[in-house]
């Protein structure tokens, strides 16, 4: 819900004192038997709730969907396959699904973004969690400038990027093999730097356990690590910082 609409609806006449204290009343989530929407989650944190959708039942996702759009008039979900994106087009035919990244979302075209925020990958086989990083902050409302394929194994590739990298207010670093690449670039820029480790690598790599353990020992300042293949969550925090960073600005 966005409230300070509803309020100037209120104060337009658009909506009734009435009709606004009935939308109010619905917080903080609602009941839906097999889900609890968080309809209050954007009031508190300045970002709605997104739906994980790798693992729920077919009826349960379509509804919920359908019901995040009817809250907010766009909805974003994570982890979705080709199956589960004609499920939800059943009843949402405005969705879209990008099949690299498994984003599955409903976005409002008018929507203003600010900042910008760099997305950095390894490798070609880093982009999938890439691009879970990059589309996630565009969601939120965060410009985004995608450096793709920079790994540390032709350092060259990085350097010819710098000057868009050094300019963004926050740094998403996605790498698997020994995911060195956030320890580079951590060592090259004055802003925050956030490592996604991710699952690509041989044997040794231990599913990206081996790229976690480098980016968590990093010896560059100002590196942070998110969870392995989290694209999402590392999108989200570099979010954040890049709010903080346009308001200082403002």
């Amino acid at each position: 819900m966005d409230v300070v609409k509803l309020l100037e609806d209120v104060k337009s006449g658009a909506v009734s004192v009435e009709e606004a204290q009935m939308q109010l009343r619905r917080q903080p989530f609602e009941e839906l038997g097999f889900a609890k929407l968080d309809t209050h989650r954007e009031i508190r944190s300045g970002f709605p709730e997104v739906i994980f959708c790798s693992g729920k039942p077919d009826a349960y996702l379509k509804e919920i969907y359908v019901k995040m759009y009817e809250k907010n008039g766009e909805v974003f979900g994570t982890r979705a396959d080709e199956k589960q994106y004609h499920l939800v087009k059943e009843v949402l035919d405005q969705v879209t699904y990008d099949p690299i990244s498994g984003i599955l979302k409903v976005e409002k075209p008018d929507k203003e973004r600010k900042g910008l925020i760099a997305v950095c990958s390894g490798g070609t086989a880093d982009i999938p969690v890439a691009e879970e990083a990059a589309q996630t902050a565009e969601y939120f409302g965060s410009n985004v400038e995608r450096v793709y394929d920079v790994g540390v194994s032709g350092l060259h590739r990085l350097l010819s990027r710098m000057e868009s990298i050094q300019s963004a207010n926050c740094v998403v670093a996605v790498a698997g093999m020994e995911g060195a690449l956030a320890s580079v670039i951590g060592g090259l820029v004055k802003n925050p730097v956030i490592a996604v480790p991710t699952s690509v690598g041989y044997g040794a790599s231990m599913h990206g356990l081996s790229a976690l353990l480098t980016m968590i020992n990093s010896c560059a300042n100002g590196v942070a690590v998110v969870n392995i293949d989290n694209g999402y969550g590392a999108g989200y925090m570099a979010t954040q910082i890049n709010r903080l960073a346009v308001k200082e600005t403002e």
